[in-house]
């Protein structure tokens, strides 16, 4: 959460996460796997025995899972919590991010292409281009808030956070900063790209262990903790859906476990490794969220927390208990320098998934086109006008935090679209495509991909409530705003598929039959006889049940 390749390991700081036809999931930098070409494709074997040695283990797996995931900016949020934290974070851990892991690595090791093939294959060509549009499109929704997130730290940079909440700041500080890494993008030059994973260090890991080391010192030297800490305040105090209806933003937090899940293929085991990798990395990430959430919750009072500076404000706290006011500044700028190299690393990914659908015939030339570099301008320019508009939010809006968690929970609502049909496609393919190999297979599907279904249906119409205390919008205002950019950004695909016309398809479409099978069937088996009958009875069907527009494919 995107896309990203997970062999790279950028940060998340946070990064969107992803998974797209054409930008999907290389192998892993020191793995000897090469993409099969068709021809190779037909001839293996397919087996556990023949498949390449693995080249990767249980704990470098989850490594990967956690720099993808992990990130900083939903811990000012949940800090107000207290030790009520924990339980926030627990419970969509439990409902969304292991299910997510455990059912995207069945489909994963089973089809390639990422959302849209899965989707696609499950539900049709116009569903699966829904599904990979959201993606693409929430990763818009979510440049704002982390060039917010960057535009506060500099604040503590320049002028001790004196600007954190000034709206027009924000703004303008957002539409530049995004605009130059377009620019950047346009170039071609893949400037950021062989920092990606130190801007994961940078940005992430370092800030929150150094917060956690901070925390025990402050703890461990006995000045007095600005939250409760007895096991009375373990649950969250319940005033009404407005009181826990952040925890929305640690779903959107926990997005991207479906990143890496291809590399189920790379480990020795995949039905005993895989379980072991989702474990590992969730205790991890469970960690780098709840242990730097108690450290700001201990050093800063819950009526100072923002949403958007509280990070900045309990280093601030800290360094200021015991004379380092400089660190304040050095550790801000550590955090907007990882947070920037993020955006400018990854701006580009999302709208390659989608040009790659889109040149099959989804979308208009006009927005099909390409510069002398490559690079897909035409989308990347109607991101920067989408996210020009949304920055202005942080000026309609008086309220930051407010502002902040507006764009947090539109992002949230696009992103819980697809994944529900992400869980929704899981349950379909075991029964209409059980022929196809999948290396790794979920337990229980039905079951783990229900509560994920479900857990995501909850956070989406909680995404529709305003969170207590925020001011700058009613209650109604809230809840329309967030339906109203839902609507905007989310039923474009629809309108595109109904309009699309044969001249549309600029290149032929490869991602079809065997090509799309991570385990393709062998010609030398007599099993596969069957299973080529059934595949094809499958495509008769859906062509009755469906339909075939002018470009030849089930509608």
């Amino acid at each position: 959460m995107s896309v990203k390749t997970s062999g790279n390991t950028a940060d998340s700081c946070s990064r969107p996460p992803a998974g797209s036809l054409e930008d999907r999931p290389a192998a892993h930098p020191m793995s000897t796997r090469a993409p099969a070409d068709d021809a190779t494709a037909s001839m293996s074997a397919g087996t556990a025995a023949n498949r390449p040695p693995a080249a990767m283990s249980v704990f470098n797996l989850a490594m990967l899972t956690v720099v993808a995931v992990a990130s900083l900016r939903s811990l000012p949020a949940m800090a107000g919590y207290g030790l009520a934290s924990m339980v926030l974070y627990l419970i969509p851990a439990a409902l969304f991010m292991v299910p997510t892991a455990l059912v995207a690595a069945e489909l994963a090791t089973g089809w390639k292409g990422g959302v849209f093939i899965w989707v696609r294959e499950a539900f049709g060509e116009r569903w699966g281009f829904v599904a990979i549009w959201l993606q693409w499109v929430q990763n818009v929704v979510w440049y704002p808030t982390q060039i917010a997130f960057i535009a506060v730290s500099l604040s503590y940079v320049v002028g001790g956070g004196a600007l954190a909440n000034n709206g027009a700041y924000l703004a303008g500080v957002i539409i530049v900063l995004y605009w130059v890494s377009t620019l950047i993008t346009l170039a071609g030059g893949n400037l950021f790209a062989k920092v990606g994973s130190w801007s994961g260090i940078i940005g992430t890991l370092f800030p929150a262990a150094l917060l956690i080391i901070l925390g025990a010192v402050w703890l461990a030297t006995g000045t007095p903790s600005q939250t409760e800490l007895t096991t009375s305040a373990i649950l969250p105090p319940w005033t009404g859906l407005a009181s826990i209806v952040l925890i929305v933003s640690n779903v959107l937090a926990y997005a991207g476990m479906e990143v890496n899940a291809v590399h189920a293929n790379d480990l020795s085991d995949p039905g005993r490794g895989y379980p072991r990798t989702v474990l590992i990395s969730a205790v991890v990430i469970l960690a780098i969220f709840i242990l730097p959430t108690l450290a700001i919750a201990v050093a800063v009072p819950r009526a100072n927390l923002g949403v958007v500076d509280g990070i900045n404000l309990a280093f601030q706290t800290f360094f200021d208990h015991w004379h380092l006011s400089w660190g304040t500044a050095v550790i801000s700028l550590l955090i907007a320098l990882g947070a920037f190299a993020s955006v400018v690393t990854w701006i580009a990914g999302p709208s390659k998934g989608l040009l790659a659908a889109a040149r099959t015939g989804l979308l208009p030339p006009a927005l099909q086109k390409r510069n002398r570099a490559g690079v897909q301008r035409s989308i990347l320019l109607l991101q920067g006008v989408i996210v020009t508009i949304l920055a202005l939010l942080f000026v309609v809006i008086p309220n930051g935090n407010t502002a902040f968690v507006t764009l947090i929970d539109m992002a949230a609502a696009l992103y819980l679209i697809m994944y529900m049909m992400l869980f929704a496609a899981a349950i379909r393919l075991r029964t209409t495509r059980p022929q196809v190999r999948r290396t790794y297979r979920t337990p229980a599907m039905g079951f783990v991909a229900g509560v994920g279904f479900v857990a995501c249906a909850v956070a989406f119409v909680l995404s529709f409530v305003r969170p207590s205390g925020f001011t700058g919008l009613s209650t109604a205002g809230y809840a329309l705003v967030v339906a109203l950019v839902i609507v905007v950004l989310g039923v474009p695909p629809l309108v595109f598929y109904a309009l699309r016309r044969p001249a549309w398809q600029l290149e032929p479409d490869h991602a079809v039959g065997d090509a799309i099978l991570v385990n393709p069937p062998d010609p030398r088996e007599p099993d596969d006889v069957d299973h080529n009958r059934t595949a094809r009875r499958h495509l008769r069907l859906i062509s009755h049940r469906s339909g075939h527009h002018s470009l030849g494919r089930a509608s």
